[in-house]
């Protein structure tokens, strides 16, 4: 075959450093554009970013060409230097694939974080993504 053909359609969520409540409701915007400048330079598209004041999800398309955490290293990296002194991202993140047929499904729930943080924290969050994705992991490291 002459060329490279993939479809990896990423939700990626992480958090700040102790999930401490950094990102201020006047900066979401803001970052989320920062977002789209870094995979923009970056040569991937990115499809969706949302979150609250101690985490963020993203929708990204890979290229086959990147790595994950090679991606995944430059969005927390640049964004953490971007948003400034004291401010910094947790260790880690959690990253799962998305069938092209989900796309618009998790592009609205990441858009309605908010809304959908009214009931759920976000550690019942990402260990029903653990768990509904089948990642086997041990409670006591996840959050620590």
């Amino acid at each position: 075959m002459a060329h490279t053909y993939a479809s990896n359609f990423i939700h990626c969520i992480f958090s700040t450093k102790d999930r401490k409540p950094l990102i201020a409701a006047d900066r979401k915007a803001d970052l989320y554009a920062y977002f789209g400048g870094i995979a923009r330079s970056e040569e991937f598209s990115l499809a969706a970013a949302g979150g609250t004041a101690d985490h963020i999800h993203l929708l990204f398309i890979l290229p086959a060409t990147q790595s994950l955490a090679a991606t995944v290293q430059k969005l927390k990296g640049s964004s953490s230097h971007w948003m400034g002194k004291g401010f910094s991202w947790q260790e880690g993140y959690g990253a799962f694939s998305v069938s092209p047929s989900q796309v618009p499904v998790v592009r609205a729930y990441i858009q309605n974080q908010e809304k959908h943080h009214r009931k759920h924290s976000f550690e019942e969050e990402f260990t029903a993504l653990l768990r509904n994705c089948g990642i086997e992991y041990d409670p006591r490291y996840v959050f620590g």
